[in-house]
């Protein structure tokens, strides 16, 4: 039998390899990974993936802000809602028994791969000034120009994402990531920046009302916590020799796989209580 140890080191250089690909992916993965090969409930892996999402996210943060491409008014705005709505998903994850959080997850990664799939992956340039765009961007000072539709559309989706990192444990970059490439026309590198910063203060918020639960698997957590730091360093160097549509729609099938194998488990857990 391969030790749990070994098996998280590996689930964690994946994540992290993710998370520096896709600003998304490797949030909403490593839950669901941790939980089906290493036979852990939602609630106990849920905190093990925040607390490696959040150190590695805080590391892509940092070399966005180093780059000037963080967003950081409007990644302040929504991690602030986000921050809010955490706590209450937490307090509904507690409540809600494992194998119904295994298909609430199974469907969300079945709909944000869907999402990703039909998404336009052509991505606009910033100074393409768009009415359709609820969030656009001034060429002449590359701000974003704050209008109250913008502002309604980033609190919304802050909340929403915080709301979710703290019911299943992720970072909430996978809602994040498409809906600002949806209604906004920032460079998608400056997307996944902004994402990466919002995903660092939300998921240490959610990793800090998980601990105000329980207690965490630190056996697991330490090892899986610094193979994804780890990976998202070494993610860096290909995030950009493989084009986002590859990335993207990879990430899409891989999560498709991943919901079927949590319903299939749920089957068996709801059905025949194995």
């Amino acid at each position: 039998m391969v030790d749990p140890q070994i098996i998280s080191i590996v689930l964690g250089l994946f994540v992290g390899l993710l998370l520096a690909l896709t600003g998304a992916g490797g949030s909403i993965i490593a839950v669901p990974l941790l939980a089906l090969f290493l036979n852990l409930s939602i609630l106990q892996a849920a905190p093990i993936g925040l607390i490696a999402v959040t150190i590695a996210a805080t590391i892509g943060a940092l070399h966005g802000l180093r780059a000037g491409i963080v967003r950081y008014k409007a990644a302040a705005l929504m991690a602030a809602f986000g921050v809010l709505l955490a706590p209450a998903g937490v307090w509904l994850a507690h409540r809600i028994p494992n194998q119904w959080l295994h298909l609430v997850f199974s469907v969300v990664l079945i709909a944000v791969a869907w999402r990703i799939w039909k998404q336009d992956l052509t991505t606009p340039t910033i100074a393409e000034e768009n009415p359709a765009f609820a969030c656009a961007v001034n060429p002449a000072t590359s701000k974003l120009f704050w209008t109250a539709s913008c502002t309604k559309r980033l609190i919304t989706v802050g909340s929403l994402s915080g709301f979710l990192s703290g019911l299943l444990g992720v970072g909430g970059g996978f809602v994040i990531v498409p809906t600002l490439r949806e209604f906004s026309n920032l460079a998608l590198n400056a997307i996944v920046a902004t994402s990466l910063a919002i995903i660092a203060l939300v998921s240490a918020v959610s990793v800090a009302s998980y601990m105000l639960h329980g207690q965490i698997n630190w056996q697991i957590a330490m090892p899986f916590m610094l193979a994804t730091a780890t990976g998202m360093l070494a993610g860096r160097t290909l995030a950009g020799k493989l084009s986002s549509q590859f990335t993207q729609r990879s990430f899409a099938i891989l999560a498709w796989l991943i919901a079927a194998m949590l319903i299939y488990q749920w089957v068996n857990i709801t059905l025949f209580g194995s």
